[in-house]
């Protein structure tokens, strides 16, 4: 069997933010620069495009309405963390977000979501929590704490592989690092510390090493449904790379959201 023919795609539901508000008017991690100017309705156009990716695919795209002054919530990945239909909620960092959790968390309810938790410690959702099937992966260092992986394990009842975050430019997970399949993740080795990187090759049959380059036009905040891998389209190599392992790359033009540090996964919760 080869790559191509192995590489299964399975429908997925997601929640997005439009970026009504989007601008950057503060920095909470290196790519923010609030004196670099920002265009609206160009963000909001490459998240619409992105949106019509996911529906082109067969996925299902629920939205959340934006809230002016939270210009960030359009980052819905930070929202919450949703795994086999119970949420914990998010609990940001930095004043600045921290509006957001409890946005998030109101949709949920009124959504019909039998069990939604307010977290104890602080987690910046799915920025930092990644689940891959058998396991959590949970990265902390720079925005999400080490002690939330005592709350996921006894929530969702999952083993957690807890992630050590080491470069501020890759300050969640989901910059660092996509779970392609199952089997098979791409990530930023720099991005970890020796331990996170041991813990990543024992996990995954497969890992797909991204190079400087694309991580650096976050190449590595990508979407997969086991086949097609939506991406920043700046990423040119990685790209490459993702084909010659059987998957299918989507190019998406997310620069103008990346002024503050985010791309297609930093966009997209998925409910699972």
């Amino acid at each position: 069997m080869t790559d191509s023919t192995r590489r299964a795609a399975t429908t997925r539901n997601y929640l997005m933010c439009r970026p009504d508000y989007f601008t950057v008017t503060y920095a909470i991690n290196p790519w923010m620069n609030p004196y670099e100017p920002v265009d609206t309705d160009r963000a909001i156009s490459q998240w619409e495009r992105l949106r019509q990716v996911f529906a082109s695919l067969g996925h299902t795209v629920r939205t959340i309405d934006p809230v002016e002054g939270l210009p960030d919530m359009v980052f819905a990945a930070n929202g919450a963390t949703v795994i086999n239909g119970k949420v914990l909620g998010a609990r940001f960092r930095y004043p600045e977000r921290q509006p957001e959790g409890a946005a998030y968390l109101s949709w949920f309810g009124h959504a019909g979501y039998p069990v939604t938790r307010e977290p104890a410690t602080v987690n910046e959702g799915e920025g930092d929590i990644v689940f891959a099937g058998r396991a959590i992966l949970a990265g902390y260092g720079f925005r999400s704490d080490k002690a939330a992986a005592a709350e996921l394990t006894e929530l969702f009842g999952v083993p957690v592989i807890s992630l050590r975050l080491v470069d501020p430019r890759y300050y969640h997970l989901d910059t660092a690092l996509t779970v392609l399949d199952a089997d098979t993740a791409a990530y930023y080795p720099a991005a970890f510390d020796d331990a996170g990187r041991a813990a990543l090759a024992s996990y995954f049959t497969e890992l797909i090493e991204a190079k400087d380059e694309d991580a650096e036009v976050l190449g590595l905040n990508a979407i997969s449904d086991g086949r097609h891998v939506v991406l920043p389209q700046q990423a040119t190599g990685l790209m490459v790379q993702l084909r010659a392992a059987g998957f299918e790359p989507i190019g998406v033009d997310m620069s103008e959201l990346r002024k503050a540090g985010g791309g297609p996964k930093c966009c997209t919760l998925e409910l699972r």
